[in-house]
Protein backbone atom coordinates (compact mmCIF):
# COMPACT_ATOMS: atom_id res chain seq x y z
CA UNK A 1 0.00 0.00 0.00
CA UNK A 2 3.06 2.06 0.81
CA UNK A 3 4.45 1.92 -2.39
CA UNK A 4 1.31 2.29 -4.61
CA UNK A 5 0.76 5.43 -2.35
CA UNK A 6 3.92 6.90 -3.39
CA UNK A 7 3.40 6.44 -6.93
CA UNK A 8 0.05 8.03 -6.42
CA UNK A 9 1.71 11.06 -5.08
CA UNK A 10 4.26 11.62 -7.96
CA UNK A 11 1.62 11.34 -10.79
CA UNK A 12 -0.65 13.38 -9.02
CA UNK A 13 0.00 15.14 -6.04
CA UNK A 14 0.12 14.73 -2.56
CA UNK A 15 -3.23 16.35 -2.51
CA UNK A 16 -5.06 14.30 -4.98
CA UNK A 17 -7.63 13.03 -2.12
CA UNK A 18 -7.75 16.82 -1.09
CA UNK A 19 -6.54 16.40 2.52
CA UNK A 20 -3.65 18.46 2.53
CA UNK A 21 -4.98 21.61 3.69
CA UNK A 22 -2.79 24.75 2.10
CA UNK A 23 -5.61 27.09 3.25
CA UNK A 24 -3.78 29.88 5.04
CA UNK A 25 -0.75 27.96 4.94
CA UNK A 26 2.06 30.33 3.87
CA UNK A 27 5.46 28.83 2.93
CA UNK A 28 7.48 29.68 5.61
CA UNK A 29 5.41 27.76 8.14
CA UNK A 30 7.17 25.04 10.34
CA UNK A 31 5.48 22.32 9.08
CA UNK A 32 6.52 23.17 4.96
CA UNK A 33 9.84 21.30 4.00
CA UNK A 34 11.93 23.98 3.47
CA UNK A 35 14.41 21.74 1.44
CA UNK A 36 11.58 20.84 -1.07
CA UNK A 37 10.89 24.72 -1.44
CA UNK A 38 14.84 25.10 -2.44
CA UNK A 39 14.03 22.08 -4.90
CA UNK A 40 15.12 18.75 -3.52
CA UNK A 41 13.75 16.80 -0.98
CA UNK A 42 16.06 14.02 0.20
CA UNK A 43 13.17 12.05 1.06
CA UNK A 44 11.66 11.52 -2.25
CA UNK A 45 14.99 10.12 -3.93
CA UNK A 46 15.96 7.18 -2.69
CA UNK A 47 11.62 5.55 -2.32
CA UNK A 48 11.20 1.53 -2.18
CA UNK A 49 15.06 1.49 -2.04
CA UNK A 50 17.04 0.30 1.02
CA UNK A 51 18.20 3.75 1.42
CA UNK A 52 14.68 4.88 1.67
CA UNK A 53 14.00 7.54 4.43
CA UNK A 54 10.42 7.11 4.45
CA UNK A 55 8.13 9.83 3.61
CA UNK A 56 8.87 13.48 4.23
CA UNK A 57 7.29 15.13 7.49
CA UNK A 58 6.61 17.59 6.52
CA UNK A 59 4.32 19.71 3.73
CA UNK A 60 5.57 19.60 0.10
CA UNK A 61 3.01 21.74 -1.96
CA UNK A 62 4.08 23.11 -5.49
CA UNK A 63 1.67 26.58 -4.76
CA UNK A 64 4.44 27.00 -2.03
CA UNK A 65 6.82 26.28 -3.55
CA UNK A 66 5.60 29.20 -6.14
CA UNK A 67 5.10 31.44 -3.22
CA UNK A 68 8.58 31.06 -1.96
CA UNK A 69 10.43 31.52 -5.13
CA UNK A 70 8.76 34.70 -6.00
CA UNK A 71 10.12 36.05 -2.45
CA UNK A 72 13.35 34.81 -3.17
CA UNK A 73 13.42 36.61 -6.77
CA UNK A 74 12.69 39.85 -3.92
CA UNK A 75 15.31 39.08 -1.72
CA UNK A 76 13.07 38.24 0.99
CA UNK A 77 14.43 34.83 2.49
CA UNK A 78 16.42 31.70 0.74
CA UNK A 79 16.85 28.40 1.52
CA UNK A 80 19.47 27.18 -0.32
CA UNK A 81 22.26 27.21 2.08
CA UNK A 82 20.42 25.01 3.90
CA UNK A 83 19.63 22.54 0.96
CA UNK A 84 23.53 22.66 0.59
CA UNK A 85 23.80 21.82 3.43
CA UNK A 86 21.61 18.79 4.02
CA UNK A 87 22.65 17.24 0.55
CA UNK A 88 26.42 17.91 1.02
CA UNK A 89 26.02 15.37 4.33
CA UNK A 90 24.64 12.68 1.75
CA UNK A 91 27.61 13.19 -0.74
CA UNK A 92 30.10 13.25 2.26
CA UNK A 93 29.03 9.98 3.64
CA UNK A 94 28.99 8.20 -0.10
CA UNK A 95 32.16 9.48 -0.72
CA UNK A 96 33.52 7.90 2.31
CA UNK A 97 31.81 4.47 1.51
CA UNK A 98 33.38 4.94 -2.18
CA UNK A 99 37.13 5.39 -0.01
CA UNK A 100 36.47 2.51 2.29
CA UNK A 101 35.57 0.55 -0.49
CA UNK A 102 38.76 1.38 -2.60
CA UNK A 103 41.04 0.96 0.32
CA UNK A 104 40.17 -2.44 0.43
CA UNK A 105 40.26 -3.57 -2.87
CA UNK A 106 43.80 -1.49 -2.91
CA UNK A 107 45.09 -3.97 -0.08
CA UNK A 108 44.12 -7.19 -1.45
CA UNK A 109 45.37 -5.70 -5.24
CA UNK A 110 46.31 -2.37 -5.84
CA UNK A 111 45.61 -2.85 -9.55
CA UNK A 112 42.33 -3.57 -8.45
CA UNK A 113 41.83 0.08 -6.85
CA UNK A 114 42.47 1.64 -9.97
CA UNK A 115 38.84 3.04 -10.44
CA UNK A 116 37.39 4.13 -13.95
CA UNK A 117 35.77 7.24 -13.02
CA UNK A 118 32.19 6.39 -14.29
CA UNK A 119 31.41 10.33 -13.52
CA UNK A 120 33.84 10.38 -16.93
CA UNK A 121 33.08 8.05 -19.13
CA UNK A 122 29.93 8.09 -19.43
CA UNK A 123 29.34 12.51 -19.67
CA UNK A 124 29.49 12.54 -23.49
CA UNK A 125 27.94 15.67 -25.47
CA UNK A 126 24.81 12.96 -26.25
CA UNK A 127 24.35 11.69 -22.87
CA UNK A 128 24.57 15.87 -21.55
CA UNK A 129 21.81 16.76 -23.95
CA UNK A 130 19.78 13.72 -22.64
CA UNK A 131 20.13 14.99 -19.39
CA UNK A 132 19.14 18.41 -20.09
CA UNK A 133 15.89 17.26 -21.89
CA UNK A 134 15.61 15.60 -18.60
CA UNK A 135 15.55 18.19 -16.85
CA UNK A 136 13.60 20.20 -19.22
CA UNK A 137 10.57 17.20 -19.07
CA UNK A 138 10.42 17.47 -15.07
CA UNK A 139 10.63 21.07 -14.83
CA UNK A 140 7.55 20.73 -17.45
CA UNK A 141 5.61 17.92 -15.51
CA UNK A 142 5.95 20.22 -12.13
CA UNK A 143 4.34 23.34 -14.05
CA UNK A 144 1.80 20.74 -15.41
CA UNK A 145 0.98 19.12 -11.89
CA UNK A 146 0.84 23.26 -10.77
CA UNK A 147 -1.81 23.88 -13.13
CA UNK A 148 -4.11 21.13 -12.27
CA UNK A 149 -3.25 19.00 -15.73
CA UNK A 150 -2.44 15.33 -14.54
CA UNK A 151 -2.57 13.76 -18.33
CA UNK A 152 -0.26 16.62 -19.36
CA UNK A 153 1.78 15.97 -16.23
CA UNK A 154 1.71 11.60 -16.70
CA UNK A 155 3.04 12.13 -20.21
CA UNK A 156 6.20 14.41 -19.08
CA UNK A 157 6.53 11.94 -16.51
CA UNK A 158 6.44 8.81 -19.36
CA UNK A 159 8.84 10.40 -21.30
CA UNK A 160 11.46 11.42 -18.44
CA UNK A 161 11.34 7.43 -18.00
CA UNK A 162 12.20 7.02 -21.94
CA UNK A 163 14.84 9.65 -22.14
CA UNK A 164 16.33 8.19 -18.87
CA UNK A 165 16.40 4.39 -20.49
CA UNK A 166 17.86 5.79 -23.45
CA UNK A 167 20.84 7.49 -21.49
CA UNK A 168 20.94 4.57 -19.47
CA UNK A 169 21.64 2.21 -22.21
CA UNK A 170 24.11 5.13 -23.74
CA UNK A 171 26.16 4.94 -20.42
CA UNK A 172 26.55 1.14 -20.34
CA UNK A 173 28.05 0.77 -23.87
CA UNK A 174 30.22 3.97 -22.57
CA UNK A 175 31.43 2.19 -19.71
CA UNK A 176 31.51 -1.28 -21.44
CA UNK A 177 33.62 -0.46 -23.77
CA UNK A 178 36.38 2.05 -21.20
CA UNK A 179 35.73 -2.20 -18.94
CA UNK A 180 37.07 -3.61 -22.61
CA UNK A 181 40.26 -1.75 -22.39
CA UNK A 182 41.07 -2.04 -19.03
CA UNK A 183 40.62 -5.50 -19.38
CA UNK A 184 43.04 -5.29 -22.16
CA UNK A 185 45.57 -3.70 -20.19
CA UNK A 186 45.79 -6.13 -17.31
CA UNK A 187 48.61 -8.39 -17.12
CA UNK A 188 47.96 -11.58 -18.93
CA UNK A 189 49.25 -14.94 -17.68
CA UNK A 190 52.20 -16.11 -19.64
CA UNK A 191 51.45 -18.67 -22.52
CA UNK A 192 51.64 -21.93 -21.69
CA UNK A 193 52.90 -25.00 -24.47
CA UNK A 194 49.01 -26.12 -24.83
CA UNK A 195 48.69 -29.98 -23.48
CA UNK A 196 48.42 -32.91 -25.72
CA UNK A 197 45.06 -33.79 -24.74
CA UNK A 198 43.45 -30.82 -23.40
CA UNK A 199 40.73 -32.12 -20.26
CA UNK A 200 37.77 -30.58 -20.69
CA UNK A 201 36.58 -28.75 -17.19
CA UNK A 202 33.66 -30.90 -16.25
CA UNK A 203 30.47 -28.74 -15.26
CA UNK A 204 29.03 -28.76 -11.47
CA UNK A 205 26.66 -30.95 -11.05
CA UNK A 206 23.02 -28.65 -10.25
CA UNK A 207 23.03 -28.96 -6.00
CA UNK A 208 26.40 -27.04 -6.61
CA UNK A 209 25.31 -24.67 -9.72
CA UNK A 210 22.45 -24.00 -7.04
CA UNK A 211 24.71 -22.77 -4.36
CA UNK A 212 26.77 -20.80 -6.77
CA UNK A 213 24.07 -18.96 -8.24
CA UNK A 214 22.80 -18.16 -4.51
CA UNK A 215 26.25 -16.99 -3.71
CA UNK A 216 26.58 -14.90 -6.60
CA UNK A 217 23.39 -13.31 -5.87
CA UNK A 218 24.30 -12.60 -2.32
CA UNK A 219 27.32 -10.57 -3.74
CA UNK A 220 25.65 -8.26 -5.79
CA UNK A 221 23.03 -7.41 -3.09
CA UNK A 222 26.10 -7.11 -0.70
CA UNK A 223 27.92 -5.19 -2.85
CA UNK A 224 24.94 -2.62 -3.35
CA UNK A 225 24.71 -2.10 -0.08
CA UNK A 226 28.24 -1.58 0.49
CA UNK A 227 29.25 -4.55 2.46
CA UNK A 228 33.00 -4.66 0.47
CA UNK A 229 34.18 -7.66 2.52
CA UNK A 230 31.14 -9.76 3.07
CA UNK A 231 30.40 -9.10 -0.89
CA UNK A 232 34.24 -10.31 -1.37
CA UNK A 233 33.60 -13.19 0.46
CA UNK A 234 30.30 -14.56 -1.45
CA UNK A 235 32.30 -13.76 -4.38
CA UNK A 236 35.41 -16.20 -3.33
CA UNK A 237 32.90 -18.88 -1.96
CA UNK A 238 31.64 -18.56 -5.91
CA UNK A 239 34.60 -19.12 -7.22
CA UNK A 240 36.03 -22.13 -5.19
CA UNK A 241 32.87 -23.92 -5.97
CA UNK A 242 32.99 -23.55 -9.33
CA UNK A 243 35.98 -25.30 -8.99
CA UNK A 244 34.87 -28.41 -7.57
CA UNK A 245 35.06 -31.73 -9.56
CA UNK A 246 31.56 -32.58 -10.43
CA UNK A 247 31.20 -36.26 -9.19
CA UNK A 248 32.93 -34.48 -5.51
CA UNK A 249 29.64 -34.00 -3.80
CA UNK A 250 29.68 -30.33 -2.25
CA UNK A 251 30.09 -29.43 1.32
CA UNK A 252 27.21 -28.37 3.14
CA UNK A 253 29.29 -25.74 4.68
CA UNK A 254 30.37 -23.89 1.61
CA UNK A 255 31.86 -20.86 3.65
CA UNK A 256 35.48 -23.03 4.04
CA UNK A 257 35.99 -21.12 0.29
CA UNK A 258 37.56 -18.35 1.40
CA UNK A 259 40.99 -16.97 -0.64
CA UNK A 260 42.99 -19.45 0.07
CA UNK A 261 40.94 -21.09 -3.29
CA UNK A 262 40.44 -18.35 -5.54
CA UNK A 263 41.70 -14.63 -5.28
CA UNK A 264 38.90 -12.31 -5.70
CA UNK A 265 40.68 -9.92 -7.53
CA UNK A 266 40.01 -12.24 -10.41
CA UNK A 267 36.60 -10.13 -10.28
CA UNK A 268 38.50 -7.11 -11.27
CA UNK A 269 35.82 -4.59 -9.38
CA UNK A 270 35.77 -1.57 -9.74
CA UNK A 271 33.38 0.97 -7.79
CA UNK A 272 31.37 3.80 -8.62
CA UNK A 273 32.33 7.26 -8.31
CA UNK A 274 28.74 8.76 -7.97
CA UNK A 275 26.94 6.01 -5.82
CA UNK A 276 29.41 3.84 -4.50
CA UNK A 277 28.09 0.59 -6.18
CA UNK A 278 30.60 -2.03 -7.23
CA UNK A 279 30.97 -3.16 -10.82
CA UNK A 280 32.95 -5.17 -12.47
CA UNK A 281 34.95 -5.19 -15.34
CA UNK A 282 33.10 -8.22 -16.76
CA UNK A 283 29.61 -7.27 -16.50
CA UNK A 284 27.25 -7.78 -19.01
CA UNK A 285 25.96 -4.09 -21.07
CA UNK A 286 22.22 -5.24 -19.49
CA UNK A 287 23.93 -5.56 -16.41
CA UNK A 288 25.40 -1.54 -16.44
CA UNK A 289 22.01 -0.35 -17.65
CA UNK A 290 20.17 -1.80 -14.60
CA UNK A 291 22.83 0.75 -12.43
CA UNK A 292 22.69 3.46 -14.71
CA UNK A 293 18.82 3.55 -14.40
CA UNK A 294 18.77 2.35 -10.89
CA UNK A 295 16.87 4.74 -7.95
CA UNK A 296 20.43 4.74 -6.08
CA UNK A 297 22.31 5.71 -8.71
CA UNK A 298 19.84 8.41 -10.22
CA UNK A 299 19.57 9.49 -6.88
CA UNK A 300 22.92 10.39 -6.17
CA UNK A 301 23.50 11.87 -9.11
CA UNK A 302 20.63 13.97 -9.11
CA UNK A 303 21.99 15.41 -5.57
CA UNK A 304 25.48 15.83 -7.12
CA UNK A 305 24.29 17.46 -9.99
CA UNK A 306 22.37 19.83 -7.49
CA UNK A 307 25.24 20.43 -5.52
CA UNK A 308 27.46 21.89 -8.05
CA UNK A 309 24.11 24.09 -9.17
CA UNK A 310 23.80 25.54 -5.64
CA UNK A 311 27.86 26.01 -5.46
CA UNK A 312 28.09 27.79 -8.79
CA UNK A 313 25.53 30.57 -7.47
CA UNK A 314 27.78 31.56 -4.66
Amino acid sequence: MDAMRKQLDVLMGANRNGDVREVNRKYYDRDVCRLYLAGLCPHELFQLTKMDMGPCPKVHSLQLRKEYEEAKAKGVDNYDRELEDAIDRLIVECDRKIGRALKRLEDDDAKAAIAISVSEVTQTPEVLELSKQIKEKLKEADQYDYEGKTDLKIRALEVVEELRTKRADKQSMLLLDAFNKDRASLPQPLPNPPPLAPLPIPAPDARTQEMINEKLKKAEDLGEQGMVDEAQKALEEAEALKKLPARQEPTLDSSKYTAADVRITDQKLRVCDICGAFLSVYDSDRRLADHFGGKLHLGYMQIRDKLAELQALV
